[in-house]
Formats: structure tokens, sequence, C-alpha cells
């Protein structure tokens, strides 16, 4: 039963960790990333798809993605696509395919991105303490249940807790290295 509810917790805590690695992935730093364009939604003959459902993007270098639509049709929707959405980015349609430029982040910029990653940051914390939190709740209800004793339930209420540390320096150990990523010119 303990087990269970560790092994649980451990599989919760992987899942935010995971889910943190994807959304810092989404901040744009000053280099190209197709991950950045995650979120990007184009029409496709009525239906919002992904981006990446609808051509092959590639970073051609280290400031310029290009996206080569399946379907010639697809460049004016993609390029609407992507200057709708909230990236600040501008591409350019050259016929066969869209150049999307990666422009250098300002130091104003790059301090607001570094806030909405402590921000990102905080949040999946909030997820791990919640996490804790039921499970310290789970272990309680076993020993009162009679299920296991008191000291087996501090046992594994310090268990959970040294695991929720780990995992929460995991989180600060992914936010300092996007934040030197942000930082970096």
């Amino acid at each position: 039963m303990i087990d269970d509810i560790y092994n649980e917790l451990k599989q919760s805590f992987e899942k935010t960790i995971n889910g943190l690695g994807q959304e810092l992935s989404k901040l744009r730093t000053g280099r190209a990333n197709i991950n950045m364009l995650d979120g990007v939604r184009v029409d496709y003959y009525g239906q919002m798809v992904p981006l990446n459902q609808v051509g092959t993007m590639r970073v051609a270098d280290a400031r310029l993605i290009t996206i080569t639509p399946w379907e010639k049709p697809m460049l004016s929707a993609i390029e609407k696509a992507i200057l709708t959405s909230d990236l600040n980015l501008n591409p350019s349609n050259d016929g066969i395919l869209v150049r999307v430029p990666v422009p250098a982040l300002t130091g104003e910029r790059r301090q607001d991105l570094i806030k909405m990653a402590k921000r990102i940051g905080e949040d999946h914390k909030i997820s791990l303490r919640n996490a804790r939190r039921d499970a310290n709740d789970m272990l309680k209800s076993l020993q009162k249940d009679g299920d296991i004793t008191e000291d087996d339930m501090h046992r594994s209420l310090a268990q959970v807790n040294q695991l929720t540390e780990e995992y929460s320096k995991k989180v600060d150990e992914s936010l300092a290295a996007k934040e030197k990523d942000i930082q970096e010119v």
C-alpha cells in the first residue's frame, strides 16, 4: 500500500517535470527552436490543426526556422497563423516555404521571459506540493484506518518530503538552465 502511494507520487512528479520541460521549451530565447511554434494552430480546411501537421519544420540556422507546407495553398494560412500568434514573429512567404526569422532579444524582453519562466516554475512547484499533500493525506488515512502503524506513517511522510525536495531541486535546476539560456546573447 505504501509502495503504491510512493510509486504514484513518483509518476506524478515525473509528469510535472516533463510538463515543465515542455513549457520552458516554448519560451523564446534568441535562438531558433521549432518547439517555439508548438502552440501555433493553422486553419486547415476549416479545422484548426497544429502547425507541425501541415508541413515540415526545420531550423535552418541559429536565427531562422523554415516551414515547407505539404500543400502549396497552406503557405498563406501558415503565415497568418504565425502572425496572429502571441510570439511576435514576422514570417515571410516566398511561394515555396515560409521563413520565420527569430529576432535577437532585447534586455527588457529577456527580463520578461525570465519572469515568465519563474512563474511557470512556481506553478510546477505548486503542483509538486499538491501531489505531496495528497500522498500525505492518503498515508494519514491508512494509519487512521489501522492499515499501517504510526511509525510507518512517519517514516513514509519523511520519504515523501525527501522525494518532493529532490523534484523541487530538479525544477530549480531546469529554471536555472533556462535562465542562463535566455541571458545568453
